[in-house]
């Protein structure tokens, strides 16, 4: 179905004149009758006829004016939506780490939003760990994910934006407790209460312990660093995890360890393969300017 015969027959039924509604849709009264004859054949049935010196509905021009009028409503806010995004509007969908969710990612946000007061961008910020976070970017679920760093042979792009020190955390009355620092081979006797394999923690702590050959046995394990420091403080086993403020809060001793490996990068991942639209386009360059390691 031709678009421009819907606009002049919902033109025509407002107007309820041929000459004015032409003038008003700038083609000629022929052009305009022509086209609803062509709309009328092609549905079989009259939709106007004529009432004095008015060009009035059909019940069948009835029926079909809100339908038109509502996809051409519909296609036209479609289109201005589209029109918006191009021009650098729309909504960002970042997946993080739940770490980088306390001030890392707000910041960022609230940044590149207060740069940017004339577009009108919102954000929707969705939490998981890495394997999940990269599954769904896969997906097409999230614009950008901020989570360890990707296998080498897949097709996502990432870039290092920020760092987490690795510390060895033990309860108050372990016998590590009363060490100021540790090295990798002072865990191994004790076991340990490790990240689950879904999250980029365990490769991480993995390394750690690459230079003892071995690594401490495991207690249990688990996805979530905040967890896993609860049950540390409770005498589960010791553990390997980022640092955070809520250590402190805890009946925990915080041991720094000495391996170049206990520096954790976090990256700003986006698959290459999907079109990234205006406004994230702009919030990666942004986190790009403000803090690539």
């Amino acid at each position: 179905m031709n678009l421009y015969y819907l606009r002049y027959f919902v033109k025509l039924a407002h107007v309820q004149h041929y000459t004015r509604a032409a003038e008003q849709l700038c083609i000629t009264q022929p052009s305009l009758s022509h086209a609803i004859a062509q709309l009328e054949k092609e549905l079989g049935v009259p939709l106007f006829e004529k009432t004095g010196r008015k060009t009035t509905l059909t019940r069948f021009g009835e029926e079909f004016l809100p339908c038109a009028e509502h996809t051409l409503a519909s296609l036209d806010a479609g289109v201005a939506s589209l029109q918006k995004a191009a021009q650098g509007a729309g909504i960002i969908r970042l997946g993080i780490l739940r770490t980088l969710g306390v001030d890392f990612i707000p910041e960022l946000a609230a940044g590149f939003l207060k740069e940017n007061p004339e577009r009108e961008i919102q954000f929707t910020f969705h939490t998981g760990v890495t394997k999940q976070l990269l599954s769904e970017l896969d997906n097409r679920k999230y614009d950008l994910v901020f989570c360890s760093r990707p296998s080498e042979e897949c097709h996502l792009t990432a870039v290092p934006v920020t760092k987490q020190t690795m510390v060895a955390i033990v309860p108050e009355n372990h016998p590590l407790a009363g060490l100021e620092r540790v090295k990798p081979q002072d865990l191994l006797p004790y076991p340990m209460i490790y990240f689950s394999e879904s999250s980029g923690l365990r490769q991480v702590v993995d390394q750690i312990f690459t230079e003892t050959g071995t690594r401490p046995a495991a207690a249990c394990e688990t996805e979530e660093d905040e967890v896993i420091a609860g049950l540390t403080a409770q005498g589960f086993g010791i553990s390997v995890v980022p640092y955070m403020d809520l250590l402190r809060k805890l009946k925990l001793n915080i041991l720094p360890i000495d391996s170049p490996a206990s520096e954790r990068r976090l990256y700003m991942i986006h698959n290459k393969l999907v079109f990234m639209s205006p406004a994230v386009q702009a919030f990666r360059q942004y986190v790009l300017e403000t803090c690539v390691l």
